[in-house]
């Protein structure tokens, strides 16, 4: 990656470490990860459960509790490496210039205050500004997730609406400086379809429309399809492949990334049986040696007991990376485009 576009990037991760020390042994939970967001764009991080997506989310934020910790690498968010900065510093950028968005709202709802209070406190945890013109925001943040009768709403407690209200009171209050990086972890998986999809629908327009970046951690393939400008797929700690998600998506290369989409139900032929990928995914206590994806892969072989560096697809364009000995097309593929 050229100095320029390091300069440009609002977020710049560099073999990023984070390990849990447990009296079992030592967990690798994010093992070398890294990847570059510019400014407006989405990243979709996906993988299994377990797969190191939420630490990899939590470790940018420096949100990581012992026994865990970031034992290497760079965060770099517009130039400062997080994980070198002071406390109080980096207090001044969580919920500032950096939000994060969780799977429950509830982690960050309080359920016995009334919502305008937690969002003015919200306000003036970083502004300077009177009650009046702190609720004038918070309603201007609730209508713009498309929330009806946000006056109404500030004087509601969090048990008084529905699980898609509370989250997208939560969007809210991520939304509230105008960050210039949000993290959403799984922010819609426990909500039925149609509040998910007028989620996303509000999220894409806000990234749009105010340059936010965005993080997007997520085990569904179907809406980083339709959300991410790329897309990276992460496994035991490693991402094994990333780039465009028009070209990871189609066009895959590393086995792990054919076997999830190919275990889509979409994917499948209709009455036959669901595809899946062999095996279990390896405890962190025993990782295999070399690459952690080949006690479960159709490809391996012995050099694939050696850990593969992350390569491009196609040397004349780097955008496209694969973790892989013997990257390729699915079988399917193959067939199709020799036939």
């Amino acid at each position: 990656m050229s100095a320029a576009a390091s300069d440009a990037a609002v977020l710049d991760v560099r073999g990023l470490c984070t390990r849990f020390h447990t009296r079992e042994g030592v967990l690798p939970v994010v093992d070398g990860v890294s990847f570059t967001l510019g400014r407006g764009k989405v990243l979709g991080l996906v993988g299994e459960s377990g797969s190191g997506k939420t630490v990899t989310g939590f470790s940018i934020m420096r949100l990581i509790d012992p026994p865990g910790r970031i034992e290497a690498g760079e965060v770099r968010f517009k130039g400062d490496d997080l994980t070198q900065l002071a406390p109080k510093a980096l207090r001044e950028l969580r919920g500032d210039r950096i939000a994060m968005i969780f799977q429950d709202p509830m982690a960050t709802l309080n359920p016995v205050l009334r919502v305008q209070e937690q969002m003015t406190e919200a306000v003036h945890a970083h502004r300077r500004m009177s009650g009046r013109e702190a609720c004038a925001l918070a309603v201007a943040a609730l209508r713009m997730v498309g929330i009806p009768s946000p006056e109404e709403r500030l004087r509601a407690y969090p048990h008084q609406m529905s699980g898609g209200m509370r989250q997208r009171v939560a969007i809210a209050i991520a939304l509230l400086h105008k960050p210039d990086l949000i993290i959403a972890d799984e922010p819609t998986t426990a909500l039925d379809v149609t509040i998910q999809a007028q989620i996303l629908s509000e999220v894409q327009r806000l990234v749009r429309e105010q340059g936010t970046s965005l993080i997007w951690i997520t085990h569904d393939l179907s809406v980083v399809a339709g959300l991410a400008d790329d897309v990276a797929v992460m496994y035991a700690g490693r991402i094994v492949e990333c780039g465009p998600v028009d070209e990871v998506l189609d066009h895959p290369q590393h086995p792990y990334t054919q076997g999830l989409i190919g275990s889509v139900p979409s994917a499948n032929r209709r009455g036959g049986r669901l595809r899946q990928i062999p095996g279990l995914a390896p405890s962190l206590l025993a990782m295999p040696p070399g690459c952690a994806f080949a006690p479960r892969c159709p490809r391996a072989t012995e050099i694939c007991a050696t850990r593969p560096e992350e390569t491009p697809v196609d040397p004349a364009r780097s955008a496209h990376r694969v973790r892989c000995f013997h990257p390729g097309p699915a079988a399917a593929d193959a067939a199709g485009t020799s036939s």
